[in-house]
């Protein structure tokens, strides 16, 4: 028997043997890493501590009123998501005491409310810059156009920084992120709530010195007379997502009801 089993052992320790020595390699991702614990940790900062305080304006206690009447009130905590997003945008980002504060008006544990805020990645828990320049590196923004790549190297050296830093004077913020469903209008970015799509190196730079002119009178232009370019595609002839060679189907009138084909 156990001349019978002397092979049997001699393969598995030769296997383990050969496992043990073969290097371990792991696949490097061309995305900036990010610290787990910037996900779903948060650590007082001199900016962002429970001791600072937030209250909602009175424009924005009106806006809530009117988001919880979509709830029953036995289920108002379902309006934490709008309610946060609008902390968001009152604060700059979703700081501790924005989402105590939310706790406190949907009254849920301050820990469900973290819960949510740690999951969604629209909702920037450490400050962010005044235009939060957000660009998809996703295979289609890869593929189409110009590529992702090149966009992303455009705009490391037009604001001299990398991806989930902010520049020295508050404007910029740059990070990548996966999908935002523009694909076919690739390689895009998103800044705050808008879209620029079909960029190229050019364009980038035209948009991202168009902002920093806009946020500041420069060479006696106010903000208002700097003309930023307006959010979709930029100088690619485009309006939206349609072909960019021109229309190539549904040229002809469509068949009727009660058209046949001529060949039959």
């Amino acid at each position: 028997m156990a001349s019978k089993l002397t092979p049997l052992f001699m393969r598995t320790a030769f296997r383990a043997a050969r496992q043990a020595s073969r290097p371990q390699t792991r696949a490097i991702s061309m995305s900036a890493a990010r610290r787990s614990d910037t996900l779903m940790v948060h650590r007082n900062t001199p900016d962002n501590n429970p001791d600072i305080p937030f209250k909602f304006t009175e424009k924005n206690e009106a806006i809530i009123t009117e988001i919880l009447k979509r709830y029953p009130p036995q289920y108002k905590k379902a309006a934490v998501m709008p309610i946060l997003d609008l902390g968001q945008r009152q604060a700059g980002f979703t700081s501790i005491s924005v989402m105590n504060e939310v706790a406190r008006i949907l009254d849920m544990p301050p820990m469900r409310v973290y819960e949510v805020a740690s999951f969604y990645t629209m909702y920037n828990r450490t400050p962010v810059g005044k235009f939060h320049v957000q660009a998809c590196t996703t295979t289609p923004c890869q593929l189409g156009g110009c590529g992702s790549d090149v966009i992303v190297k455009t705009i490391k050296e037009e604001l001299d920084i990398k991806q989930g830093e902010t520049t020295a004077d508050g404007l910029f913020t740059f990070i990548e992120v996966e999908c935002l469903g523009a694909c076919v209008n690739a390689p895009m970015v998103q800044i705050n709530d808008d879209y620029y799509e079909d960029l190229t190196p050019e364009t980038t730079r035209k948009l991202l010195s168009a902002l920093r002119e806009s946020a500041a009178a420069v060479g006696g232009k106010s903000a208002a007379d700097v003309k930023v370019p307006a959010p979709g595609p930029i100088e690619s002839g485009r309006q939206t997502c349609e072909n960019s060679k021109g229309i190539t189907n549904l040229t002809s009138e469509p068949w009727g009801v009660e058209t046949t084909r001529q060949d039959l």
